[in-house]
């Protein structure tokens, strides 16, 4: 009969404040079994910010803990702003698709005129010789290119705002703010251009004689024209979006933060945030318009049939507009259309993309919320 050897315990003291944690652990008896003893759960002193540890797990367990939250955090705000982004664009851009496409089909013609009765007279044409979803033409290309244009623009802008540490820690930095725009709208346009183009074909053509899909659009092009056509006024659209995104952001953030300053609320309603947005359309549509108009002539030069000159660069664009049609009739031309769109659209655009931020933050809290219980 073999003896049975008292186990050796060990016993280990942690001082946390006012609490102290003791484990318990038992090493192998003679016979080859292991008893363990009941260890006491320690609580997350690091995360609740306590003093007075006098020690700390090795290897860097504190670190690592604190990091996994905030890669958690930041992922699912990347993810929040890329779905509020793709519905709001989407939202807006389907609201205004007739003005759009009506917009469109002047800014490319010098022959006709633009009016407020000359666009009544278009969408009625339209609507009575293709019916009412033609009004909508081109508006399958505009949501394939507006879902991920907006939802990269948006989380572009909120990357780029941490990225140059816009209004932190209480400053007001309007210069930043102002670059933070640009750069969100040179990211998504950079990414999404041919789509853009592609909307800009399907709009100022009929499915009779021009394209019938998005996929033919781009089919054709590439057959007929080479596939460099898909990127034709990418330099022009890149200097626009410069003052349009800058000037969009950079407008709204700034009445939102004034308006936090002298209300004291820094949520304000989806009735004020649709007004903020509708004047930072109006002040990015009206710094950008000129470009705008360049854009469109050189995408849709193949396709425009009122056009009998080729214009391959921006500056020969801007030459040929300002001698045949001059800075009112040419540079902003429907100018006024797009102060009736534009603040509808951003109004929508960014009051959307405020609200579904928001809701979605707090699924993601109620959600983790009832996994941490």
């Amino acid at each position: 009969m073999s003896l049975l050897e008292k186990p050796n315990i060990a016993v280990s003291m942690t001082s946390t404040g006012s609490q102290l944690t003791t484990s318990v652990a038992t090493v192998s008896a003679s016979n080859g079994t292991t008893i363990e003893g009941a260890a006491a759960e320690d609580e997350d002193d690091f995360s609740a910010g306590r003093k007075g540890t006098t020690s700390a797990p090795a290897n860097g367990s504190y670190n690592q803990s604190a990091k996994a939250p905030d890669v958690r955090n930041n992922l699912d705000g990347v993810l929040i702003s890329l779905i509020a982004g793709a519905a709001a664009g989407a939202l807006a851009k389907t609201t205004i698709a007739p003005l759009d496409r009506t917009k469109i089909n002047f800014q490319i013609r010098k022959d006709v005129p633009f009016s407020f009765q000359a666009s009544l007279n278009f969408l009625q044409q339209t609507y009575a010789k293709e019916g009412v979803l033609a009004l909508w033409r081109g508006n399958s290309a505009t949501m394939a290119r507006i879902v991920p244009y907006a939802a990269i623009q948006f989380t572009s802008h909120e990357q780029w705002r941490r990225i140059l540490q816009v209004d932190q820690n209480g400053t007001n930095t309007k210069g930043r703010r102002f670059v933070a725009g640009s750069l969100a709208g040179i990211t998504s346009q950079s990414l999404t251009y041919p789509l853009d183009l592609a909307r800009a074909r399907m709009a100022v053509t009929d499915r009779y004689t021009g394209y019938r899909t998005l996929r033919q659009v781009f089919a054709k092009i590439w057959v007929e024209e080479g596939p460099r056509t898909l990127f034709r006024g990418f330099w022009a659209t890149v200097l626009g979006v410069i003052p349009y995104a800058g000037t969009s952001f950079f407008t709204y953030e700034t009445l939102k933060r004034e308006y936090h300053e002298i209300v004291g609320n820094t949520k304000p309603n989806a009735l004020i945030s649709l007004a903020f947005g509708a004047a930072a359309g109006a002040a990015g549509q009206t710094a950008s318009y000129p470009l705008d108009i360049v854009r469109r002539r050189m995408q849709t030069m193949r396709v425009n049939v009122a056009s009998l000159e080729r214009c391959p660069t921006i500056l020969e664009t801007l030459i040929n507009i300002y001698r045949e049609e001059g800075i009112k009739n040419g540079f902003y031309k429907g100018l006024s259309m797009n102060w009736i769109k534009g603040p509808i659209a951003v109004g929508i655009s960014f009051s959307t993309y405020d609200l579904i931020k928001a809701w979605l933050r707090e699924l993601s809290h109620l959600k983790r919320g009832r996994i941490d219980q």
